[in-house]
């Protein structure tokens, strides 16, 4: 009896790698400027099997930037979903800080990209932002529940939380002008989440 062929599966990291050689190629030398045959030779694969696995270099990119944001809104949720207290807010954005490094040519493309491709722009905002600000509003919202924090608007409290994140850890990473990845500034997220829970007046005598 003949038995039936099948032909090989493909590699299973190959799209990974695809992915991953992107995204250094976008945050280099920024979207425009990489051609598939670079994205193929910085993959190690043949430039037609981009192709086997992506339509064009423009879902290459998206998927890049939505796979991206995808990991760091479930590495938010994690951290969140396991802070043993609410006054541990300083710990968490230190973790957070630490795992900049992995995300900082993500963040580095998005910076550069996304002022000139508005879906890319509204695809974060709406489908990415808004579901980690939705996260942190419902950690505040039980925090406040709890009565562990003031009573005030969960909504516009969680967006000086992510505000003062970005701002303080985002610009430090994809401002870096350095080749070398950054350190992490343990001591600015220490500093921002002590302003964030305790302000910066001094407590009355």
């Amino acid at each position: 009896m003949s038995r039936l062929f099948h032909p090989p599966a493909p590699e299973p990291n190959t799209k990974q790698r695809i992915l991953a050689a992107a995204q250094h190629l976008f945050a280099c030398q920024g979207y425009e400027k990489s051609t598939t045959r670079q994205l193929a030779e910085a993959a190690g694969v043949a430039e037609g099997t981009l192709f086997r696995y992506f339509e064009n270099k423009n879902a290459i990119f998206v998927e890049v930037v939505t796979q991206g944001w995808s990991e760091l809104l479930t590495e938010l949720l994690t951290e969140l979903s396991e802070i043993e207290s609410y006054g541990a807010v300083a710990e968490m954005m230190r973790h957070r800080m630490q795992n900049l490094q992995h995300h900082s040519e993500l963040l580095r493309v998005c910076l550069m990209e996304a002022q000139f491709h508005t879906e890319l722009r509204d695809r974060i905002q709406t489908e990415l932002f808004s579901k980690m600000l939705g996260v942190v509003e419902a950690f505040i919202q039980t925090g406040i529940e709890r009565g562990i924090y003031r009573p005030l608007n969960p909504t516009k409290v969680a967006h000086v939380f992510l505000g003062m994140f970005i701002m303080a850890g985002f610009g430090a990473t994809v401002l870096n002008e350095n080749e070398a990845p950054p350190t992490p500034d343990i001591e600015l997220a220490e500093t921002v989440a002590d302003i964030f829970l305790h302000g910066l007046l001094t407590p009355p005598e």
